[in-house]
């Protein structure tokens, strides 16, 4: 009714016009009936007071009805939610990567994306990871929405009805550009998505360095960027060995942001405060980064310094 794109999208919209329709009926009658009282039985009538106790029918009316409500609601919503775990054997999977703050669709064979490209009529699993926080991949127009949490396998499948391009968001928040982690999902024609995928360059089957894998695995890109973008933390861009006005205590110094510096502000954070930062936003990673992956993290910086 309200033009899904997808399979599973008149189960929940037709759960939810039940569930509206039935909450705009009782909002409007109970409303008029209190205004009918009020007017009806205001003090201006005259009226005597009357007191009235115990109705075994009225009693049964107001549990009876609403418990039948209640349950059609249970009984639409099942409805709508059952098909949303049932994936059909020939569904084509692609693993969907979430983090800080973009999404990414990984084909297989190195082949990442990052939009989502898919054939109509084609039943789509998306295979869902986190690279670092929580987040929640939203489909509007298809009705579908499901957690992705690091170490957790969560997933969600459809079946796209109609061409065209569709918004894809994350729902959860996931820190300060959660607002723009945003892409799009391009429902095409077989053959146009056969040769898309034959087209798209491998890219994925080359790592990441290992000082940048070790900053994904423990969340840093949640506070600092690689291009020169101020988030919570200075960037990692032009950091290596150039000199910081930091505060300890209060007291201002400079200092030059070498190996000794980098392990200094991994393992004691709050000793010292880039001048313009906040104080107490990170944790030691004492416990969690080990020298020789500091090391690989200095190594790391001094190539985004040559960049």
């Amino acid at each position: 009714m309200f033009g899904g794109a997808s399979n599973l999208a008149e189960g929940v919209d037709n759960a939810f016009i039940f569930i509206f329709a039935i909450s705009f009926f009782f909002i409007i009658g109970l409303t008029a009936l209190m205004v009918y009282i009020v007017i009806r039985f205001r003090r201006s009538k005259n009226k005597e007071a009357m007191q009235f106790s115990g109705s075994n029918k009225l009693e049964i009316i107001w549990t009876v009805i609403p418990f039948i409500l209640v349950l059609l609601m249970f009984y639409y919503g099942w409805v709508g939610f059952a098909p949303m775990r049932q994936v059909p054997d020939d569904a084509m999977r692609i693993k969907t990567i979430g983090r800080m703050w973009e999404w990414e669709f990984d084909y297989g064979n190195g082949k990442l994306a990052k939009e989502l490209v898919i054939p109509v009529d084609q039943p789509i699993r998306l295979d869902l990871e986190s690279e670092d926080v929580n987040h929640s991949l939203f489909i509007p127009a298809f009705r579908v929405k499901e957690d992705v949490v690091p170490g957790y396998d969560n997933w969600l499948w459809f079946t796209p009805i109609y061409t065209g391009e569709y918004e894809i968001m994350c729902t959860e928040y996931c820190g300060l550009l959660h607002y723009d982690m945003v892409t799009k999902v391009r429902v095409v024609e077989r053959e146009v998505f056969d040769d898309w995928l034959e087209n798209l360059e491998a890219t994925g089957l080359i790592p990441d360095p290992p000082g940048l894998a070790v900053m994904k695995q423990n969340g840093c890109m949640a506070c600092h960027s690689l291009d020169g973008t101020e988030l919570v933390g200075p960037s990692f861009k032009g950091l290596y060995n150039t000199e910081k006005v930091v505060l300890i205590g209060n007291q201002e110094e400079t200092v030059v942001a070498d190996e000794d510096y980098i392990q200094r502000a991994i393992y004691q954070p709050n000793e010292e405060i880039v001048k313009g930062y906040a104080r107490g936003l990170m944790n030691s990673y004492e416990d969690l980064i080990s020298q020789e992956e500091i090391t690989s993290i200095v190594e790391y910086l001094k190539t985004l310094n040559e960049e």
